[in-house]
């Protein structure tokens, strides 16, 4: 079984935004926002519905991350 570091909080990632250079803030699973059921379904069956092709078989967990200062929002891949 894999698990995301960031969403079991196991460890810290730190991103900057491309526009601004602000450090980005962790909004977690970009599936969790599809819907209000979203967050509480399988990761595994989300994944196969999150638009990326890649992400069940190389277990990845796609987070999004926003930019406070600029409004930014970056979708980026966390390894599990």
């Amino acid at each position: 079984m894999n698990i995301c570091p960031l969403c079991n909080g196991l460890r810290t990632i730190v991103f900057y935004c491309d526009q601004c250079g602000e450090k980005l803030k962790d909004e977690g699973k970009l599936t969790d926002y599809f819907d209000d059921y979203s967050p509480y379904m399988d990761a595994d069956v989300m994944k196969m519905v999150d638009g990326y092709a890649h992400t069940r078989t190389q277990h990845m967990c796609v987070h999004l991350f926003h930019c406070d200062r600029c409004g930014d929002d970056v979708v980026r891949f966390i390894q599990e």
